[in-house]
């Protein structure tokens, strides 16, 4: 007689972390957050490298050019933007004319026309491959041609004529890694301190938690001002070190979720079974602390994203030419009136992200909550 339990199939367990993927990915909104978030971070790393404008590039024919999917100069700029050229060389226009991506234009001056004149149409940003066609014996008149030159401004361009687009992706490449390292770096300092306040208790908890209550006491912005001080204007030190002052809330959670964990009946008895306190840190005690943990990480990063907004409006962020989302929205809520497209766009990106984070903190604390099972 064939024994079954000898031939039934072995039952593979899942661990804390597989079993938190799967319940993760079973969550819709969490999910699709994760993938714009990941989609988000792509685009902000690659994407300046890609788009056909630098974020630097000031373009002066193009000064808060609406966001449009056909090609600049429209027809009713060229005129435009080749009298402004043709003004420069000090010479008149006798007439012109577009034959296809080129225009011809004829030029008189009272002197005879250098044939270095033509820099100055090649110095347009409507204007490319300028030539000399024909010239009068006396050099008095002048047949120019040159190529339209194609530029396309999807988001539109800024007050000094620089493309919005490339600068909405970099500016999101600083805010994401502002948000990042500031967030990683009050969570890792707030877990320490708060777990080892929290679970060794007694006279450590006593002291640890007067520090913070000092530190708490203190100004914030005198702390900003003394790290500009140090750090000078490397925002990445600065907001490393903006980010040991953040964890100050999350020591105080972890505490307050470790003192409660230490009173539970697992916890005790794993302690009464002779389990050392680092086994029960790592079985007990992070599992459960990773819920609250990972939604205020995804509340911090926002927030960091905010104040880092806060800090360039007072000349102690992001400098210029860089550039980040807080920047881009101060800057378009000044002109919301008459270009609101400098608002709407980097508004759009900010508060999309905002949204997937709090999706995915919400998607990861009911997958890693161990009483949610």
């Amino acid at each position: 007689m064939t024994d079954i339990a000898a031939t039934a199939p072995a039952v593979v367990g899942r661990s804390l972390w597989g079993d938190a993927w799967a319940r993760l990915k079973a969550n819709r909104a969490a999910m699709f957050s994760l993938y714009y978030l990941a989609f988000i971070a792509v685009i902000s790393v690659f994407g300046p490298s890609l788009v056909p404008h630098r974020y630097t590039t000031i373009y002066a024919d193009y000064v808060r050019t609406p966001p449009s999917f056909s090609s600049y100069p429209k027809a009713d700029m060229i005129e435009t933007a080749l009298k402004e050229a043709i003004k420069r060389m000090r010479v008149d226009i006798k007439e012109w004319r577009q034959d296809g991506n080129r225009i011809f234009v004829t030029v008189t001056s009272p002197k005879p026309i250098d044939d270095r004149n033509v820099r100055y149409l090649d110095r347009s940003d409507a204007f490319d491959d300028t030539k000399i066609e024909s010239k009068s014996p006396d050099a008095l008149e002048a047949v120019m041609s040159a190529s339209i030159r194609q530029q396309y401004f999807l988001f539109g361009t800024d007050n000094t004529g620089r493309d919005l687009l490339s600068r909405t992706l970099m500016a999101g490449r600083i805010s994401l890694a502002i948000g990042l390292l500031a967030g990683v770096v009050a969570g890792v300092i707030g877990v320490l301190y708060g777990a080892t306040a929290g679970f060794v208790g007694g006279k450590v908890d006593e002291v640890l938690m007067r520090i913070v209550d000092v530190l708490y006491s203190l100004p914030f912005i005198f702390f900003v001002i003394m790290l500009v001080v140090f750090f000078g204007r490397n925002f990445v030190l600065m907001f490393l070190a903006v980010g040991a002052v953040l964890w100050l809330d999350m020591a105080r959670i972890v505490r307050g979720q470790a003192l409660s964990i230490r009173r539970q009946e697992y916890v005790q008895a794993a302690e009464a079974m002779g389990v050392g306190q680092r086994g029960i840190l790592i079985r007990h005690v992070i599992p459960n602390l990773l819920g609250p943990v990972v939604i205020y990480m995804t509340l911090l990063v926002p927030q960091v994203i905010i104040l880092e907004s806060f800090l360039s409006f007072l000349g102690l962020g992001v400098q210029e030419p860089m550039t980040s989302w807080g920047v881009l929205i101060s800057t378009g809520a000044h002109n919301i009136g008459s270009a609101n497209w400098l608002l709407l766009f980097p508004a759009f990106f900010l508060v999309s992200t905002l949204f997937a984070l709090n999706f995915v903190g919400d998607g990861l604390r009911d997958a890693l909550d161990p009483r949610d099972r």
